[in-house]
């Protein structure tokens, strides 16, 4: 899969808030789960992380990065394969 392809399916996704099953097939070109098992697959060769950097690094060269006005929440997503913590299992 392209790399911008596999990016809008990734917006979609965060966007409208629909699961990767639910993504249409003329966004990413193919299922929504099978792009979801590329975009996984592109995370753990290291793509993903080196991707979203250079997107920041693009809008703070471009002054388009406000921070000021930003908020990054997690605590809505469930991980699924258990995540990295210290917290007792419940």
């Amino acid at each position: 899969m392209p790399d911008r392809v596999a990016l809008a399916g990734t917006v979609d996704v965060l966007h409208k808030g629909v699961a990767w099953c639910d993504v249409p097939r003329e966004v990413v070109g193919r299922s929504g789960v099978t792009a979801w098992r590329e975009l996984r697959d592109r995370t753990v060769a290291g793509v993903r992380p080196r991707l979203h950097s250079a997107l920041l690094a693009g809008m703070r060269r471009a002054d388009l990065l406000e921070l000021d006005d930003c908020s990054v929440d997690g605590s809505h997503v469930q991980a699924l394969e258990g995540g990295i913590t210290s917290a007792p299992l419940r």
